[in-house]
């Protein structure tokens, strides 16, 4: 039994694997793990679902939250190995097209290996977290790069906290393109506006004889809310970086 951990900044997830298949899930506000001192419910509920694992896979984009969570299991849990995935250990399941591989975040990089191994190169991989990322293998197989466009909800705290009268509204899906009060126009301006963001910019990519054949995969917690709106989408993967950790899994001994 293993257990993969993908630390964002806002969410972590944590994933069961038996015989390298994904059997469960917790997600954790990463906050939580950036307190000095974690709190007895969150140390139970990570024990309770780590029990019974051998090893620890960890990758993450917030070294802090990642240094509490190694300490949290290296001072409750006995003989477990806790193994943190670093950039330079990403090198050996693909190749860059880049000036600094050392500048992507790892969570990217390890999507764009999920990717590369369960769908054929080139793809281009849309990622909706804390920021919406727009990420690229070519034809190659090489992961090439790509876009860092602020995230749903940063913006929609940005409008409301930059603005004297416009609320913090929740996310959800707008069925009408024309809002007839504030909250209804605000709603449509960020889902439509998302969804001609994503269209345009593959659109865009795919104007590159380099991308003319790729496919095109969505993934990330919000990707749920535009699966029926996003044309330019031939799959979601919601599980797509537990899968990346999963194939990096199989090759620690």
């Amino acid at each position: 039994m293993k257990i993969v951990v993908d630390i964002g900044n806002t969410n972590a997830l944590l994933g069961r694997l038996d015989k390298d298949k994904i059997v469960d899930q917790l997600r954790i506000e990463t906050r939580e793990l950036l307190e000095i001192k974690a709190s007895n419910n969150l140390i139970s509920i990570i024990q309770n679902f780590i029990k019974g694992g051998e090893i620890v896979v960890i990758s993450g984009v917030v070294p802090v939250a990642e240094s509490h969570l190694k300490k949290i299991l290296s001072d409750t849990i006995k003989d477990i190995r806790v193994f943190n995935v670093s950039t330079d250990y990403l090198r050996r399941f693909i190749e860059f097209d880049l000036e600094n591989p050392n500048e992507v975040g790892d969570d990217r990089i390890i999507n764009a290996i999920a990717a590369k191994v369960k769908y054929s190169s080139p793809i281009i991989i849309v990622d909706f977290g804390t920021a919406t990322t727009i990420d690229v293998v070519n034809y190659e197989g090489k992961y090439s790069g790509g876009m860092i466009c602020p995230g749903v909800n940063l913006s929609i705290k940005s409008l409301s906290e930059g603005t004297a009268m416009l609320p913090l509204i929740k996310f959800k899906k707008s069925n009408e393109l024309i809002g007839k009060n504030t909250i209804q126009a605000m709603e449509s301006g960020i889902y439509w506006g998302y969804i001609s963001m994503i269209e345009g910019l593959v659109r865009k990519l795919k104007r590159s004889k380099s991308l003319t054949d790729a496919n095109t995969l969505a993934t990330g917690g919000l990707s749920r809310l535009f699966e029926n709106d996003l044309e330019c989408i031939n799959y979601f993967d919601y599980d797509l970086t537990l899968r990346g950790l999963s194939i990096i899994s199989e090759s620690i001994k």
